[in-house]
């Protein structure tokens, strides 16, 4: 079941079409990558979701009905461009925010005391948000993200301005509200983050999804038969490579790609019959930043 889905969402800007007709499921309890370059129109697709804007055509579904203005109080957004008020100290603006998703505001308090005790930060409570460094300004907008206990959480760019152990702590924090049932529209341009952290992503390009799916099956789609072998001693310098191309060689290492229709058996029996001991046989898959830049390419030309 999906926790969003979009059908056939278009939105224009006066002579630009920044959404195309674009569809996708979101799965309940994901995290779910929103992938695509500068322009593509991810910001206007997330303008759309948190209704800050709507669609021109198409439909917006939450939870299986659709979506409508009380659904926000359960939707978390954290922008790209921070939304926070540099001259309000931090308790007073996280509880404005917190009862602007419609907290009670006792339960409120309680509830960004707890979140800031957890990042070390309850003694921000009476700082200006300007008197903070940028990591430390990042967590304050991630507690005003959270504090609602989001059913979908939209986090874009999160780990902007964060230092690895804080970078280490929000994405802990964002496996444990993933583990209890929350779901995750995660958008960076970093994909090494996508890799790590995501389970399925779509691809967006000129308002367009050019590509979607799991993101193992996706990487397996565009594999390209090559493989890593790794040898004990000296690298094997004459190898009987019918059926595969060597495209690199090192000192105990070989990077080869097999022929079309050949499968890895016959790799297999070369380097066995070549006499030097295999300590290692891997194939080797594309990154997601490398099928990200193919992708991109071939839809702009």
């Amino acid at each position: 079941m999906s926790i969003l889905s979009l059908n056939n969402v278009v939105k224009q800007y006066k002579d630009h079409l920044a959404v195309n007709h674009i569809s996708f499921d979101v799965p309940k309890g994901s995290i779910f990558g929103l992938l695509g370059p500068n322009g593509a129109g991810k910001t206007s697709l997330i303008r759309i979701i948190t209704m800050i804007t709507g669609a021109d055509e198409g439909t917006v579904m939450m939870d299986g009905e659709k979506m409508k203005i009380e659904d926000q109080h359960h939707i978390g957004y954290l922008p790209e461009e921070r939304g926070l008020y540099k001259k309000m100290k931090v308790g007073e603006q996280l509880l404005y925010l917190a009862q602007l998703r419609g907290m009670e505001k006792k339960h409120a308090r309680d509830t960004i005391i707890q979140w800031l005790e957890k990042f070390n930060a309850i003694d921000w409570w009476n700082k200006k948000v300007d008197e903070l460094s940028k990591g430390m300004q990042q967590k304050i907008q991630f507690v005003a993200t959270v504090v609602h206990s989001p059913k979908l959480l939209i986090l874009d760019e999160p780990f902007t301005g964060l230092d690895p152990l804080n970078t280490n702590l929000i994405k802990e924090e964002i496996y444990r509200m993933n583990r209890e049932g929350v779901s995750i529209i995660f958008s960076t341009h970093r994909m090494e983050q996508v890799e790590e952290i995501c389970e399925d992503i779509v691809l967006v390009n000129n308002g367009q999804v050019i590509l979607e799916g799991k993101v193992a099956d996706v990487k397996n789609a565009y594999k390209e038969n090559k493989y890593r072998l790794e040898f004990d001693g000296v690298l094997p310098k004459k190898i009987h490579n019918e059926g595969f191309q060597i495209i690199t060689d090192s000192d105990k290492e070989l990077i080869v790609q097999l022929d079309p229709g050949q499968d890895s058996n016959v790799l297999l029996k070369s380097v066995i019959e070549s006499g030097y001991h295999l300590k290692s046989f891997n194939e080797i898959l594309p990154s997601l930043n490398e099928i990200f830049i193919r992708k991109v390419e071939n839809t702009n030309i």
